[in-house]
């Protein structure tokens, strides 16, 4: 029987030292990869180690591979009791995305993504504005995340109030702020809200722009990105087909 005593190798022969031995395998591999890309073994928070080993350039691949996920179906197995009990007392998020308020658009979901492994700001439109560049100011200066992600996505109301020059309330400041993007879009075809095809074109330079407002706006954003700190870059998110398109 393999509780017996007088085996200590156990059934299989392995025997307590090549079991420790591929543990602490597994177990660096998991750390340098980080929780985003362990979920299937480890259903805690991101922690302060993992997030600090990782490059800009692998926090977006791991997004890009949470999407890839989320497309087939096959997103990975999490504990989100366990999530919120390892993240109370710290997070440590690898990214911080200003994103729309559609309700259509959550990043956390189409990129398959936990408790405490992101900071996500939302707003229509994914516009940004000062307490925007605060909030991102902190997430990556003070906090450590790497990657400064503006996500706009395909037929975004907001692009479409903006194209129309809708007005009503607080949105119409807020639309101009788009407004920007409508008139530098090269287009051939026909300049309406109702041209989906030219309405997406509209959101890609709102994405563009804003990416290009961010490091302006910000010298503490942009002297980290000077450094390889962090990386600042835009994506796109397709209603119908559920994929987020990374720029560069």
């Amino acid at each position: 029987m393999c509780d017996k005593v007088e085996h200590p190798a156990g059934c299989d022969g392995w025997g307590r030292r090549n079991f420790l031995k591929t543990a602490s395998v597994a177990g660096t591999l998991g750390l340098i990869g980080g929780a985003f890309f362990t979920r299937s073994a480890r259903a805690d928070a991101l922690t302060k180690a993992q997030r600090d080993k990782m490059t800009p350039e692998q926090v977006i691949e791991a997004m890009k591979e949470g999407n890839e996920r989320f497309r087939k179906g096959e997103r990975k197995d999490r504990n989100y009791l366990r999530e919120q009990r390892a993240s109370a007392k710290g997070q440590y998020p690898s990214a911080v995305l200003l994103t729309c308020i559609d309700s259509r658009a959550p990043a956390e979901v189409i990129m398959d993504l936990g408790i405490g492994d992101i900071f996500n700001c939302r707003v229509a439109g994914n516009v940004v504005n000062e307490d925007i560049l605060g909030s991102m100011e902190f997430a990556c200066k003070l906090s450590g995340a790497k990657v400064v992600l503006v996500m706009g996505h395909t037929a975004c109301g907001a692009i479409k109030g903006a194209v129309d020059n809708a007005e009503l309330g607080n949105l119409t400041g807020l639309l101009a702020k788009i407004k920007p993007a409508v008139t530098s879009t090269t287009y051939a075809g026909e300049r309406l809200a109702t041209n989906y095809s030219f309405v997406d074109a509209v959101a890609r330079k709102n994405v563009e722009m804003t990416v290009g407002d961010v490091r302006k706006q910000s010298p503490v954003l942009a002297e980290l990105e000077a450094t390889g700190t962090i990386k600042i870059t835009g994506a796109i998110y397709n209603l119908e087909t559920g994929a987020v398109e990374f720029f560069g």
